[in-house]
This record gives C-alpha cells, structure tokens and sequence, in this order.
C-alpha cells in the first residue's frame, strides 16, 4: 500500500480517537472508579444471592421504579413466598465514619503514596429505608400490600454501625431470604408483581428516551 494512504489512514484514525474521546467525555459516559467498583460489587452479591436461591424465589437487578414523585433503583429485589427483599449493594474503598441516623458518611481513603482523601457518601442504610418507602407506595398503588424489607451488603465489610439490616456474608443473605415461616405471597400475586416490576422498569425507560427528544 502506498505509504501516503497508510499515513492518511492513520490521521483518520488517531482524529477518529480523539472525537470519540471527547463525545465520550462529554456525555459523561467514561465509566468512573467509583462507578467500576460499584457495578463489580453488585455482580459479586448478585452471585451469593443466586447461589441460594430457592426454586419459587425470584430475583430482579437494578429495577428502576417511580411513586409520590420518588425514584430508586433498587440493587437486588428478591420476591418469594415470605415477602419481598430489597438488597443494596457498596463497594466502597476506604474506611468509613458516621452513625445509624445520620444523613451523610464521611469516607477517608489513602492512596499508595500515603495521601488520604475525604468524601462524604450518602447513609445506605437510611437509602434503603427510603427504597422501601417508595416500593411499598408503588405496589399500594397498584393494589398489593405485601411485607418488604431492606438490606445492605457491604462487599469490603467497612461499614461502620452495626445494624440488623447490614449483611456481611451468604449465610446471613440465606437467613434473612428464608426466615418466614407463612406464605406472605402465592404464585399468582408473584407473577404479578414481577410483570409490575418489569413494567415500571421499561416505561420509566421510554420516558426519559421521551423527554431527551423532546
């Protein structure tokens, strides 16, 4: 191949890169640390809690869902017999400092070179208290009144209360899953909800595809 085409496929190409970088930039869609760790976290519970599944126990991961003008995104969503189970998931690196009630922890990371980082990080336990308002208003809604509960995993075990809704390993994601001792939900009212679930996921969705075109 002539060497001039080559250097012109070249300048294509190395000009090609940058505007993808830079549309990427833009969009804000280069994935951050926090946002990696986050989603390598939420794989690593989504397999515990696979791994002990029941047959009538369904899981749903990351189900968007709207009420009272509220919206979540909830982590993990298991539905079974005993009721309905909201898992959160954090991964985050550094030590953390902060009590049950309060609104905002403050997080200290110290990097290879010895220089430490502060940050607050919104409280994930009153996070998912708030995820069960908003659940428990959508299915009212909707007709269903159904026993919800909410949980915290925190996959590097930093977390700094102790609190029951705070999970730590399988077995205990095994125990709170499987406690019940009455059927809260029938087959049929779980079918139900999870097409509801399904449902709102897909339009809250279209809706925002709506409003970017708009």
């Amino acid at each position: 191949m002539d060497p001039v085409v080559i250097f012109a496929l070249l300048i294509i190409l190395a000009f090609g890169g940058i505007l993808l970088y830079e549309i990427l930039r833009m969009t804000g869609h280069r994935e951050s640390p926090e946002r990696r760790a986050g989603r390598l976290g939420e794989v690593i519970v989504s397999d515990l809690i696979n791994d002990v599944l029941n047959d009538d126990d369904h899981l749903l991961t990351n189900v968007r869902i709207r009420a009272d003008g509220k919206e979540t995104e909830l982590d993990n969503l298991i539905i079974n017999s005993y009721g309905i189970f909201i898992v959160e998931v954090k991964n985050y690196n550094g030590t953390l400092y902060g009590d049950r009630d309060d609104y905002e922890w403050t997080k200290i990371k110290i990097n290879a070179a010895g220089y430490s980082y502060v940050s607050q990080v919104k409280n994930p336990i009153r996070q998912v208290k708030r995820q069960i308002y908003v659940l428990s208003r959508f299915l009212k809604q909707h007709g269903d009144y159904i026993w919800i509960e909410g949980f915290v995993f925190f996959v590097r075990g930093n977390c700094p209360v102790a609190d029951p809704c705070v999970l730590h390993n399988r077995e205990e994601i095994d125990k709170v899953l499987h406690q019940g001792d009455k059927t809260e939900i029938d087959d049929i009212a779980k079918e139900r909800i999870i097409n509801l679930l399904l449902g709102s996921r897909k339009k809250i969705k279209t809706d925002k595809n709506t409003a970017a075109r708009s």
